[in-house]
């Protein structure tokens, strides 16, 4: 490929010419350290490129060198419990000050690979043909590329170094590593129709907006409403075999919180560290804007890698918004017309095909999996609807909507009952069905139906007084409040209830529908309801902090003891 030469620099935005043939999303070398960049207009003889890299020292005459290929992610063992930039370069063996062209991998690295075919064995693509042992708690499977078909001619076996070739088949190499363009899904056999749910062990999600695996959830909120403890919820206990975690354009002291969290976390599920079944991918706010933009492709590039291998994952990604905020700066420095509030026109069609690519499939190897996108929205002032906010609910399946007042009166998880939904809630609730859970909509429907109402009664009471309240929606106000705080309210510091199991979620609400259907019949049957309100439900709103996470039982101990202390104000 032929050398062209730097015409024009401002800031990341370059312009080359006597480049020779290049395509659109090309990327190319720039300069003496080999500067990646994007191809990202071609005029005539001129082509602009966008820089991952700060240009620092760039001069017009260096040299800009084409790679013949759009930006890829290298794909391969080393990238569970390990933090990498947008471009999937690692951090964890960079230096604490980068500098251009100092990120590289390790390649004093080996692999223990273990065959599970045999030389002469014919295999299609999708097959597994080894496993890399010692990489994480999630199996890590080699496959055979796609379109890549026929008889194993070569096999390797035991510690291979970092780049090795592992087999042979039809006289094409499998190495342990490969490429993948980020902004091309990969490719499977056909989508799931059935599919369970993603829990989280966040209650209000799990019970009343619950996600299913393969599917979307959007979390918008203002400043301060704690979408990142949320997220970071989130990826610490929902049942994923493999996290991928993006933080685009976050404050780098969050990103190192959630690092050092990660990495100081027991896993639940398999007792070692929760960041060895993690990948962070860290682009903070001061890092390129290109490198920014890149990152969300090359999260999703990553979990669709271990989705092809049969497990499930999830990206988080925290936030979109700086992510758009990213395609907007990019439209402003090539001249792109600006659409609403100077975002670029396609910046519709950037979100559906960023969500579109989650997914519960067939992989090309006949196993299933599943990739499961949440993505944090943070609209300015709060606006739910701003241009990014209102383009992302059309394309997921959930919104978890936090609520401001919820989060500054401490009620955390701040998630807004009124403005969230599930759209996954119809499909799961026959999912349970079949689990043996047939009360599972009829239960979710009593609950919102009581929140609903207790909203609606609540703002009567601000205004005439909760005394002037018949009794019976005295009572519909009292079971709200033990709704929100016996069961959606959960404390994120403590060991008992920072994760919940779906048995003691089912207690909880099953207790405060009881006790509530308790205290409508006291009411009927004479007792006043003054006293019912002073009646001591402490125990009650502190049983979820007081049993383990699974202990459906205990919960069950102290709704009887409830309910007795409450049947004997009956005269």
């Amino acid at each position: 490929m032929s050398t062209g030469r730097i015409r024009r620099i401002a800031g990341p935005l370059v312009e080359a010419e006597e480049l020779g043939p290049v395509a659109m999303s090309d990327v190319v070398s720039l300069g003496a350290a080999g500067l990646p960049g994007e191809v990202v207009a071609i005029r005539d003889e001129v082509v602009t490129v966008q820089a991952y890299e700060y240009t620092g020292g760039l001069a017009p005459g260096d040299s800009v060198l084409p790679r013949g290929k759009p930006l890829e992610a290298h794909l391969g063992p080393g990238l569970l419990g390990n933090v990498f930039d947008g471009l999937l370069r690692p951090l964890s063996t960079a230096p604490p000050f980068l500098t251009p062209g100092t990120v590289e991998a390790d390649a004093a690295r080996t692999w223990r690979f273990e065959p599970r075919v045999a030389v002469g064995d014919r295999v299609s693509e999708g097959e597994v043909i080894g496993v890399v042992r010692g990489v994480g708690p999630p199996e890590y499977r080699v496959l055979v590329p796609p379109g890549l078909a026929g008889a194993v001619d070569d096999l390797a076996a035991g510690e291979q170094p970092q780049n090795a070739v592992v087999a042979s088949v039809d006289g094409t190499p499998v190495g342990l590593w490969s490429d993948w363009p980020v902004r091309r899904p990969h490719l499977y056999r056909a989508r799931q129709a059935e599919v369970g749910p993603l829990h989280t062990g966040q209650r209000v999600l799990d019970m009343l907006f619950p996600v299913a695996q393969g599917s979307t959830a959007a979390v918008p909120g203002g400043f301060g409403t704690g979408k990142t403890v949320l997220l970071q919820q989130v990826a610490k206990w929902c049942d994923a075999d493999v996290i991928v975690y993006v933080g685009c354009g976050e404050r780098g002291n969050e990103m190192a919180e959630v690092v050092a969290e990660l990495f100081a976390l027991a896993d639940p599920r398999t007792g070692g560290r929760l960041a060895d079944r993690t990948v962070v991918i860290a682009n903070t706010s001061n890092m390129p804007m290109m490198a920014r933009e890149a990152s969300i492709y090359t999260g999703v590039t990553v979990a669709e890698h271990f989705r092809d291998m049969g497990h499930n994952a999830v990206v988080i990604a925290d936030s979109t918004s700086r992510w758009a905020e990213a395609l907007r700066e990019f439209a402003s420095r090539t001249g792109i017309l600006p659409a609403e509030e100077g975002y670029p026109a396609n910046l519709a069609s950037a979100l559906a095909a960023f969500y579109e690519r989650a997914g519960a499939v067939e992989t090309l190897g006949g196993a299933t999996g599943s990739v499961t996108i949440v993505g944090a929205v943070s609209p300015p002032g709060g606006d739910m609807t701003e241009p990014v906010t209102a383009h992302t609910e059309r394309f997921v399946r959930c919104r978890w909507a936090l609520d401001r007042d919820l989060a500054y009166a401490r009620h955390y998880p701040a998630v807004s009952w009124s403005d969230s939904f599930s759209r996954d809630a119809d499909l799961l609730a026959r999912h349970q069905v079949r689990a043996g859970d047939p009360q599972w909509s009829q239960r979710r429907a009593r609950v919102l139906g009581l929140l609903a109402e207790s909203d609606r009664l609540s703002e009567f009471a601000e205004l005439v007084g909760a005394g002037a309240l018949p009794e019976r929606e005295r009572v519909v106000l009292l079971g709200g409040r033990l709704i929100r705080e016996a069961v959606l309210q959960q404390n994120a510091l403590s060991t008992m209830d920072s994760f919940c199991g779906e048995e003691k979620s089912v207690a909880l609400v099953e207790a405060v529908l009881a006790i509530t259907t308790e205290c409508q019949g006291l009411v009927g049957a004479g007792v006043s309801v003054e006293v019912i309100e002073e009646f001591d439900f402490t125990p009650l709103v502190r049983v979820r902090e007081e049993t383990a996470p699974h202990d459906a039982d205990g919960v069950r101990r102290v709704c009887g003891a409830v309910l007795s202390a409450l049947r004997e104000l009956q005269p």
